[in-house]
């Protein structure tokens, strides 16, 4: 039957049934629980009522009104085409995936690699003798039902996955990697069978996988953009579509697991309408309209100059800074490695002597950033000076393919004295371009000694937001003789020039958790690198590279994956595939004075998923007027 399953899949005949297959041979040990973290440890014990984080005694109800950037014209987040309005993995998109979509188990913002039953009622886990996981296994909760009623079983787990992986975006491929094959042991329970090999994290990443009604796409196109409402059943749904320009999701009031502990507390507002705003000026002044109720700022600019307003000043407008304790990952300008520009590591090491942060965050941003010097940046998985024993166990066997400074040099980007002309740094680019065949001719123009080549390229933007900052490295370039244009595309082009790779350098980032893992392949991976549509913006094609990824994923415990993840951050960063730009250890948000929030925010910051609307505040404000 397995392999009936497997040739019905592979032709896509949807309509085929699935059989229930056999449980494979005992496991050397096997593990049942209401959740499960990398770490082995989970905050929450069986039976909690409630994560702590949340105000179980929130009140439902009203209308919060938010702005998204960009367009959309799809709204099927789970594949490249088009540009939805919900967000995948890793993803943009204005709706979270989890508002729409149940998922087989749900995360907690006060820890790391933690997930807790959601359709699952318990996840079980086998080990072999050497505690290598061979399978895990989920069993649904008789109640879980999908939007038009019908149960979530199974079979519907077995297509979703089978599914994604065939016709879904690239990055599922690469996210579950490890699995070996999906089948339904019966109606409620649906069992992963792993490839060999450690991977510690596989049990928490597949409680991620959100699941589909296999009925629904029976005659539906899957790997197709519609701008129908998808039947889902999490805890709302989509009502009002105003194509590209905005979207309403309501909230399902009889969602099967509103009493479910993981979601006591979250889903207050009976409504969610989002407006698409292509200028993010726009989106500002609407919120200052009282159009839009809530903003995340991510302009130091703006927050210090742009909320000189009267509703602000009589605090009809609140201006608040939420503290978070979340890996920021790293958001720099992107080297594709695609183009022969910025094919040599040399080239590369130069341009980031040619951004000058200090001067950008002294003018630009009013002091208000840190800069970036790692891919795992604010977090203890950061490489900090010289490499330690777990970590030489990992890069010594790597020496001769990796560069030498990983051993002998504390990375930090090139610091200025912030005038914005640091002739000493300019020289030392100039030293490096030079390295690497590229000289000033009579013209005093940057060119190939070899091919006469100009030295150009293109930065590509979606929003003018970073243009400031990027002329700084234009700049930079242009004194060397060189040439910069900047791009500034709409979204729907923006998108489309990333997932075909057709760009020189773009300003993007890896986001990271703090228990990094099965992702790294999709965003540094070889095989990522080759495929359109994925996250290896960099082109990152690094045999030991790859080696190091698969040393993180097969961490056998905390400590060594913190070595590891700091082994690969090492080779990154001296491989300069990217100029590391900035970051921020606070969220900053404006908001309408009428929501209740929870004072002490989570680790991970706090979000309007656990906000709510306070009657008393939405009565004054209502009295006061926008206007």
């Amino acid at each position: 039957m397995t392999r009936r399953l497997a040739a019905c899949l592979a032709a896509a005949a949807l309509a085929c049934s699935v059989q229930f297959a056999p449980p494979p041979a005992a496991a050397q040990e096997t593990v049942r629980a209401h959740g499960w973290a990398i770490s082995g440890d989970l905050k929450y014990p069986p039976g909690f009522p409630h994560f702590d984080y949340v105000n179980p005694d929130a009140p439902k109800g009203g209308t919060i009104t938010l702005g998204a950037g960009g367009t959309y014209d799809s709204l099927n987040p789970f594949i490249i085409k088009g540009t939805s309005a919900i967000a995948r993995i890793g993803s943009g998109g204005a709706i979270a995936e989890t508002m729409i979509f149940d998922t087989l188990m749900a995360s907690n913002l006060d820890e790391s690699g933690a997930e807790y039953g959601l359709l699952a009622e318990w996840i079980e886990v086998d080990s072999d003798a050497d505690g290598i996981f061979t399978a895990v296994r989920f069993h649904l909760r008789e109640e879980a039902r999908f939007h038009d009623g019908e149960p979530v079983r199974a079979d519907d787990v077995v297509w979703t996955f089978k599914t994604l992986i065939e016709q879904g975006a690239p990055q599922y491929r690469f996210y579950y990697g490890n699995v070996a094959d999906v089948v339904a042991l019966d109606e409620r329970t649906v069992e992963f069978r792993l490839t060999p090999g450690e991977n510690r994290e596989i049990p928490s990443i597949l409680g991620q996988l959100p699941i589909l009604p296999k009925h629904y796409w029976q005659d539906r196109e899957f790997n197709a953009t519609t701008l129908d409402p998808p039947l889902g059943g999490g805890p709302y749904r989509i009502t009002d579509v105003n194509a590209g320009q905005s979207i309403t999701i309501e909230r399902v009031k009889d969602y099967w697991a509103k009493d479910l502990p993981v979601n006591v507390g979250q889903h207050n507002f009976d409504r969610i309408r989002y407006i698409f705003f292509r200028d993010r000026v726009v989106m500002l002044e609407a919120l200052k309209a009282g159009d839009i109720d809530f903003r995340a700022e991510n302009s130091a600019k703006n927050w210090a100059t742009a909320y000189d307003v009267p509703a602000v000043k009589d605090g009809r407008i609140v201006q608040k800074e939420f503290d978070h304790e979340r890996g920021t990952g790293m958001q720099a300008y992107v080297m594709n490695t695609r183009r022969e520009i910025f094919q040599d590591p040399v080239v590369r090491e130069a341009m980031t002597y040619l951004w000058d942060f200090e001067w950008v965050n002294k003018t630009i941003m009013f002091d208000a950033y840190t800069r970036t010097d790692s891919f795992y940046e604010n977090s203890e998985l950061e490489a900090t000076g010289l490499p330690g024993p777990k970590e030489l166990a990992v890069l010594e066997p790597l020496r001769d393919r990796i560069p030498e400074r990983v051993f002998t040099q504390d990375y930090e980007p090139p610091v200025t004295d912030g005038s914005g002309n640091s002739r000493e740094l300019l020289m030392k680019a100039l030293e490096l371009l030079r390295q690497a065949g590229w000289n000033v001719d009579g013209n005093r123009k940057l060119v190939h000694g070899e091919t006469g080549k100009p030295f150009a390229f293109e930065v590509l933007l979606y929003s003018d937001l970073l243009v400031p900052h990027t002329q700084a490295l234009k700049r930079g370039v242009e004194r060397l003789g060189g040439s910069v244009e900047l791009r500034v595309v709409d979204a729907a082009q923006y998108q489309n020039r990333l997932q075909t790779y057709d760009f020189d350098m773009v300003v993007s980032g890896w986001p990271q958790s703090l228990s990094p893992g099965n992702e790294q392949r999709e965003f540094f991976g070889s095989d990522a690198a080759e495929r359109e549509g994925g996250r290896n913006l960099a082109g990152v094609r690094d045999p030991a590279v790859d080696i190091l990824i698969e040393d993180l994923i097969a961490s056998p415990d905390r400590e060594t994956l913190i070595a590891r993840t700091k082994a690969l951050d090492r080779v990154l960063l001296w491989n300069f595939y990217a100029i590391p730009m900035f970051h921020s250890k606070t969220d900053r948000f404006a908001f309408w004075n009428r929501f209740g929030y929870p004072e002490n925010p989570p680790m991970m910051g706090t979000n309007p998923n656990i906000w709510w609307i306070d009657p008393e505040l939405d009565a004054a404000l209502k009295r006061k007027g926008r206007s």
